[in-house]
């Protein structure tokens, strides 16, 4: 069961391994772009290039499909349920279906960062090291007993693509040796404690807003885990990639660029920050040096 792109590098592991996969649970197809034309889940496409069958049910929890979904996983009768990213929480129905029960790929070491977005909140909070962990699922948000834990460090100008990219390969890994370990009766489940977990909930726009009174490190945060926006002289610049930078210049104030030949603007506690890369809006998305030479930017401009 899963969804997105992350979920892919684990369908495909299960796929060339010695386990059979017999069924995918994907979500339904969603119109994109511009035509709204309904597109097919990354999950969903991968499923059907290996002949896996694929069902879509709108719930698992409620309503016709949901009591259709239960008896084709009844029929089938896996002996374990894997979940990577589906995006639909599990009814205790089918959470003890499977002879094995249902293991858990999720893209943070537990029990930190629960729920749905774990990748752009370790960056947000400046965390230095980051990982997978497989566990048992149980009723609770990412509340079950954990497996295997795998962790990786986080490159201080790391971006939520590239970090995403390298977990899901890495879950991909931890997945494997998981089942292994279940077939040989190998794991010793680990409890979570409570008292050290944290929620990820989902990302909302507002976050990406951008106070330059904070200081350069927050904002480079903000700015590699969900990218960031901000105002100069009214127009609304969205930023993708940026560089925490020493530099010297008493005199700006916070938001105002400090340097205009590199894009250098002074931020709280007397820090600065580089833009590498932004886009205007109607423009595309663009490098500082293309950026700067296409629009004329000022040392007393300054981001609101």
């Amino acid at each position: 069961m899963g969804t997105p792109d992350f979920a892919v590098p684990c369908l495909e592991a299960l796929c060339k391994s010695e386990h059979e996969v017999v069924a995918v649970f994907t979500q339904p197809d969603k119109p994109k772009n511009r035509g709204h034309k309904l597109l097919p889940t990354p999950v969903k496409e991968k499923a059907l290039s290996y002949d896996i069958p694929v069902y879509q049910p709108i719930s698992l929890r409620k309503g016709e499909d949901a009591e259709y979904a239960f008896d084709v996983l009844r029929e089938i009768n896996p002996d374990v349920i894997i979940v990577v990213a589906y995006g639909q929480i599990l009814p205790e129905s089918v959470l003890n279906l499977p002879k094995y029960g249902c293991i858990n790929i999720h893209a943070s070491l537990l029990p930190k960062y629960r729920g749905a977005a774990p990748i752009q909140y370790a960056l947000l909070s400046g965390e230095k090291e980051t990982g997978i962990t497989s566990m048992q699922m149980e009723k609770g948000l990412d509340t079950g007993d954990m497996l295997i834990s795998k962790s990786i460090t986080i490159d201080e100008n790391e971006c939520c693509q590239q970090l995403h990219d390298r977990l899901s390969e890495l879950g991909a890994e931890v997945l494997l040796e998981t089942l292994d370990g279940v077939e040989n009766d190998s794991l010793k489940p680990v409890k979570q404690d409570d008292s050290l977990s944290s929620y990820a909930s989902m990302i909302s726009k507002d976050m990406s807003r951008l106070d330059f009174s904070k200081n350069a490190q927050t904002i480079h945060n903000i700015i590699r885990a969900i990218s960031g926006f901000a105002y100069l002289d009214g127009k609304r610049i969205k930023i993708y990639k940026s560089q925490v930078v020493s530099y010297h210049n008493s005199n700006s104030v916070c938001g105002q660029i400090a340097d205009a030949q590199k894009l250098i603007v002074a931020c709280g506690e007397n820090t600065f920050i580089r833009i590498l890369q932004l886009q205007s809006e109607g423009g595309k998305r663009l490098d500082a040096d293309a950026f700067l030479r296409g629009n004329k930017i000022s040392e007393n401009s300054k981001f609101e």
